[in-house]
């Protein structure tokens, strides 16, 4: 190996790392809509750079949040694990809004808020059998409503998360009082009209905010 080559990869990594924790950060605070141009400004390179590492948004998010998506991912299936499975159930979207409190971007990926990414459907389809297990053991615990789905727990996600965005700057914690009120209705609401269809959720993770 020429002796130039190692600590070129050493910058490289750095400058990949650098830019991962940029975007983060900018995205945290304002939303997915953070451009190449200002995160390239804020990392001081060019925005050439940017694209190079990450030449699609689609890569620029997935290298950003996947391993937040796949700690909501474990933090379902610790759900399952619970005994009592409302109280996994009630948890598991409690810590969920929680992280979306503290970052953005990534409750607008996890509702599916702009535009359909890979890293989307991932979680999609790891979570969703895993919710329809809690949500099984819940109903037949006499814990949730028999008319419930999983398709409505997705609805109280948007829902209670549409309630933490537009309060977000002033009362930042009333996502909380919106997330009891859903939680009681699951547990005591007799649903109106038909089960929704079994694409319903594909819908809800996969819809543009726009």
């Amino acid at each position: 190996m020429p002796p130039t080559e190692q600590p070129l990869r050493r910058d490289a990594e750095r400058n990949r790392r650098l830019l991962l924790s940029t975007a983060g950060e900018l995205m945290a605070r304002r939303g997915l809509d953070v451009s190449y141009e200002e995160i390239a400004r804020a990392a001081g390179t060019g925005v050439g750079t940017v694209y190079r590492r990450f030449p699609t948004r689609d890569d620029l998010v997935d290298a950003v949040f996947g391993e937040h998506v796949d700690t909501v991912c474990a933090m379902a299936e610790q759900a399952a694990r619970e005994e009592d499975p409302w109280r996994g159930l009630a948890a598991f979207l409690e810590r969920q809004l929680e992280l979306e409190a503290a970052d953005r971007a990534l409750g607008e990926i996890l509702r599916g808020q702009r535009g359909s990414y890979a890293i989307v459907h991932r979680a999609s389809r790891r979570m969703t059998p895993v919710v329809d297990e809690v949500l099984r053991r819940a109903v037949a615990a006499g814990t949730v409503s028999a008319d419930v789905t999983a398709a409505d727990l997705v609805a109280v996600h948007v829902m209670v998360g549409s309630v933490l965005d537009a309060s977000r700057a002033f009362a930042p914690d009333l996502w909380r009082r919106a997330l009891a009120i859903a939680l009681a209705g699951l547990q005591h609401a007799r649903m109106p009209g038909p089960r929704p269809a079994e694409d319903v959720i594909e819908h809800l993770f996969t819809r543009d905010g726009n």
